[in-house]
């Protein structure tokens, strides 16, 4: 075990320092120690940090069937091409599905879907991907091919399925809720929002009046 190297001692104006002791001050060796000190400290931030994004599952992966699927995608990987360098870009696809949905979401608002449109898109995606491995092997490039074409889709799907009940809860007159499921983590969650969809005045007053009521209550 490398011992802890001697600090050399700075002494103020020819005497100790002030408060009856000397100030001490790492030489060349005390540097390097402190700086490997840094780096550790770094490193555990930088860990910490890509366990927090790890935790980032992709909406899709939220589906009760999801385990099941990919996992029965991902054994019969190797039966889909005749070309062996399609099989571990194909399981790198399958494997990092998830996690490159977030990536590509790239939406200005939570990604919060609801349960019905969950379903719908991952339903889409199911049917896609038994086609295609319905199909015997495939030549050289086409299976990852198909792959990436079927995760565009399951992007666009999820984007547009989060875009449109942000839209249809807007059609409302008031403030309006509806139940969802987080994107980051699967947990239950919900979104508010205010609809501008009101036709009289008083319905204007009503919903007014409740925006200012749920704005006091949240900064409570």
């Amino acid at each position: 075990m490398e011992a802890e190297p001697a600090l050399s001692v700075v002494r103020c104006g020819g005497g100790a320092c002030a408060g009856g002791g000397t100030a001490a001050r790492p030489g060349a060796g005390g540097r390097r120690w402190l700086l490997r000190g840094r780096r550790r400290r770094v490193m555990a931030l930088l860990l910490c940090l890509g366990l927090t994004a790890a935790l980032a599952r992709g909406c899709l992966h939220c589906h009760g069937n999801f385990s099941e699927k990919f996992s029965f995608y991902r054994h019969h990987v190797n039966l889909k091409s005749w070309w062996v360098g399609d099989i571990p870009v194909s399981g790198s696809l399958l494997t990092d599905w998830s996690q490159d949905t977030m990536k590509e979401l790239h939406l200005a608002i939570p990604a919060e879907i609801t349960r019905e449109k969950l379903g719908q898109v991952a339903n889409a995606v199911y049917q896609k991907m038994d086609r295609l491995y319905q199909g015997k092997m495939y030549f050289p490039g086409y299976f990852p091919s198909e792959l990436r074409a079927i995760f565009r889709e399951q992007v666009h799907l999820i984007q547009n399925a989060i875009i449109e009940s942000r839209i249809d809860c807007q059609r409302h007159c008031g403030i309006f809720q509806y139940e969802t499921i987080s994107c980051i983590n699967c947990t239950d969650s919900h979104v508010v929002c205010f609809g501008y969809n009101c036709e009289s005045s008083a319905q204007w007053e009503t919903a007014v009046q409740g925006l200012l009521l749920y704005i006091n209550n949240w900064h409570k």
